[in-house]
């Protein structure tokens, strides 16, 4: 399996991320996509390491690369899900601390059977009212979760506010504007007038809006990256059968009519042509940014 990955230049100001939402409305860049209003639930952990959990793996190793923390640190990883960024931390960064939250009971489970629960610690808390004091961590991650918290501002001055002045505030997020993983998927519904579920907040991918959220946050030392990554496929029946287990996907495909779910099987499957051995290369994207809390 490949992986390419290439760093963007990093300044702000830029044009208002806050002013462009007032502007267009909060749901800016969901119609045209076909965003459907309902909830989307991570609630199988073993799914979602097959599903996305290697995605994120592929991501997050490039992602600690540009970071390169030092050792010993305390951390805490918000929106851990099943644990598969967790792992990374503790397989790479040897922390001293690690504390990952996430709302479902379901992927946390999944995520205590990891190695990394011989050091991470997992409890059910909320993004945007983080169970831990001010000051308790050296730094606060969250990996591809950013576009899910209902209000990506307030999801940031938490991360703000649990680590010491100097602590590093960091993400990375899929950019949900011709990056996701499943993409190959989302565009062929969208050109066929079918709707799925999207992210409530997709426009906190783009990487403006990144820059505006931690400028807002009052955060220092701003740096941006984007990294790309591949992913292959035995086949197309492989990649068709994992990305079904989408929470996004599988109730928008079932309530489809047959035919057109051939449709866009036949659709998807012409968009990646297969090589010579009949597997499939995907590739996707994601925006990455990192800051410090003033001292």
């Amino acid at each position: 399996m490949s992986r390419a990955d290439r760093v963007t230049s990093e300044t702000f100001p830029l044009p208002s991320f806050v002013r462009r939402m007032a502007r267009e409305g909060a749901s800016s860049g969901r119609e045209d996509l076909g965003m459907a209003e309902q909830t989307i639930h991570f609630d199988d952990g073993a799914a979602y390491e097959q599903m996305m959990g290697i995605w994120s793996r592929f991501a997050g190793e490039i992602f600690l690369d540009w970071l390169a923390p030092p050792a010993g640190l305390r951390w805490i990883d918000i929106g851990c899900g099943n644990g598969a960024f967790t792992e990374l931390l503790v397989e790479r960064c040897s922390p001293l601390e690690v504390q990952g939250i996430d709302p479902s009971a379901e992927q946390l489970a999944f995520a205590r059977t990891r190695p990394a629960a011989r050091v991470a610690k997992f409890r059910q808390g909320d993004a945007m009212a983080l169970p831990f004091a001010d000051g308790s961590f050296d730094a606060a991650v969250m990996a591809l979760v950013l576009v899910f918290v209902p209000d990506p501002a307030k999801g940031v001055s938490e991360m703000v506010r649990v680590v010491v002045p100097g602590g590093a505030v960091v993400t990375y997020m899929w950019d949900m504007f011709g990056g996701f993983p499943l993409d190959p998927i989302y565009d062929e519904m969208k050109a066929m007038g079918l709707a799925a579920t999207r992210p409530p907040r997709l426009d906190a991918s783009r990487m403006e809006a990144l820059r505006e959220l931690w400028a807002g946050a009052g955060l220092e030392d701003v740096q941006t990256r984007e990294i790309t990554v591949q992913r292959t496929y035995s086949s197309f029946d492989e990649f068709w059968a994992i990305n079904l287990k989408s929470p996004s996907l599988r109730p928008a495909i079932a309530a489809m009519k047959p035919a057109d779910v051939e449709t866009l099987i036949a659709r998807a499957r012409a968009r990646l042509p297969a090589d010579a051995d009949g597997r499939i290369t995907c590739s996707a994207r994601a925006h990455a940014i990192r800051g410090r809390r003033p001292k």
